[in-house]
């Protein structure tokens, strides 16, 4: 069996940015057990599956696929730089010309377009709740240490912890944070939340000028940090929305790679999260 494979860096202007995926294009869905060891093979945060839902179907003309995410150790319900990677490779490599494709994954339909030289995504909105910082002492102290906490929200939808640092935060500490995983996966089993998001507000002094800047941790996934994630700003921008009263906003994920997100909230409860990618390598997967 011969399986066409690409690597593509997602929310990344360059080589060696953003969030690499592993993108493999299916004729008809495989044995259940080599999705899991095919993604354990890339080790990357995420190895997507696109899966043709007729024999029929084609990767250059056709408007509807499905896609299933996986990271290291497990299959995800959903997944943003993944799906972004997915419909650059049908865009860009298999020159699908439709102006739209869907994507139909655990989390529903998923509509991706082009937008000039960006891929955008239209993903649901995940409105986080406002939790007790007391509840979650332990697990706050692993992640952020001493830093000021302004708000802990919880996303019971996408199973996440939001956590939300004082605009006096000095964003070189935020950038230099270094959480030891196996203390975060000590103090929560990963029974109410599987990833913490650390966001605060953007320098309103820095060039491009970004309306917040955000880190995901997510051991419980077997990634203690995902460079770039598509689905955290899902929770993010409706938090931020409420913050700071705009429905368009650039966000910015300070990993060591590094990425960015443009964000604009809809009227029916959506989000358009757009960014542009490389697409580094593309070979044969032979098994």
């Amino acid at each position: 069996m011969e399986i066409p494979m690409f690597i593509v860096d997602a929310f990344a202007r360059s080589p060696f940015e953003g969030n690499p995926a592993a993108v493999c294009l299916l004729e008809k869905p495989l044995q259940e057990e080599l999705y899991q060891n095919i993604a354990s093979e890339m080790n990357l945060s995420e190895t997507v599956f696109i899966i043709k839902l007729k024999p029929t179907d084609d990767f250059c003309s056709g408007t509807r696929f499905r896609i299933r995410w996986f990271t290291p150790i497990h299959e995800v319900e959903l997944c943003g730089h993944a799906t972004l990677a997915s419909a650059a490779v049908l865009f860009y490599r298999r020159e699908n010309a439709n102006p739209v494709v869907v994507f139909e994954t655990l989390s529903g339909e998923l509509r991706v377009g082009q937008r000039g030289e960006s891929v955008v995504m239209d993903f649901p909105l995940n409105k986080p709740e406002v939790q007790d910082q007391s509840e979650y002492k332990d697990l706050l102290k692993a992640a952020v240490g001493d830093l000021p906490i302004q708000d802990v929200c919880l996303c019971k939808n996408t199973y996440n912890l939001l956590v939300c640092l004082a605009d006096t935060c000095d964003r070189s500490i935020f950038t230099s944070m270094k959480p030891n995983g196996d203390d975060l996966l000590k103090h929560e089993t990963g029974s109410k939340f599987k990833g913490v998001i650390v966001t605060m507000k953007g320098d309103p002094t820095s060039q491009p000028k970004y309306d917040f800047v955000s880190r995901y941790f997510a051991p419980w996934h077997g990634v203690l940090e995902d460079p770039v994630c598509g689905s955290a700003h899902t929770i993010l921008a409706p938090y931020w929305y409420e913050r700071l009263g705009k429905k368009k906003m650039l966000a910015y994920q300070c990993s060591r790679r590094g990425g960015e997100l443009e964000l604009e909230l809809r009227d029916d409860g959506r989000v358009d999260i757009a960014g542009r990618v490389v697409v580094l390598l593309q070979g044969t997967l032979k098994l």
